[in-house]
């Protein structure tokens, strides 16, 4: 599923900076190891961006898990998880942000790092390094 784009109005620095906030506390208390649950505890997940309602009263998370050392562990797995925690998630970055409203978290499957890899084999296709070759040339 696609990432829905705000306009440029709705994307403004206070909801940028408040977006950032809550990816740091995520990420600071999926780093800690405060979620007790055996998939989240088990896997590195990387919250890698939060995006915030103009209203700052929803924010979905972007998430992927990392490889490591530990046992493979699927985003789907980790998204599923990181849902059924989600109260105690909710709770934690309210009590840190410090806003009149707590944002609702919904937390996705970041797919950027696919679609990269998609795009850089498309790249190194023979075909399309032989069409950008030919515009050096010119």
């Amino acid at each position: 599923m696609a990432r829905q784009p705000f306009t440029a109005e709705q994307q403004s620095v206070r909801v940028l900076k408040v977006g950032e906030r809550v990816r740091h506390i995520l990420s600071e208390l999926l780093a800690r190891g405060e979620v007790h649950d055996d998939i989240v505890s088990a896997a590195h997940i990387s919250v890698t961006e939060v995006r915030m309602t103009p209203d700052l009263r929803h924010a979905t998370a972007y998430v992927k898990a990392l490889l490591g050392a530990g046992p493979k562990v699927s985003d789907d797995d980790v998204v599923h998880a990181l849902r059924q925690n989600t109260a105690f998630l909710q709770r934690e970055v309210a009590q840190r942000l410090g806003l009149k409203f707590a944002p609702k978290l919904k937390f996705r499957k970041d797919e950027s790092f696919a679609e990269a890899d998609r795009i850089e084999a498309l790249l190194r296709d023979p075909k399309v390094a032989r069409d950008l070759d030919g515009d050096e040339e010119e």
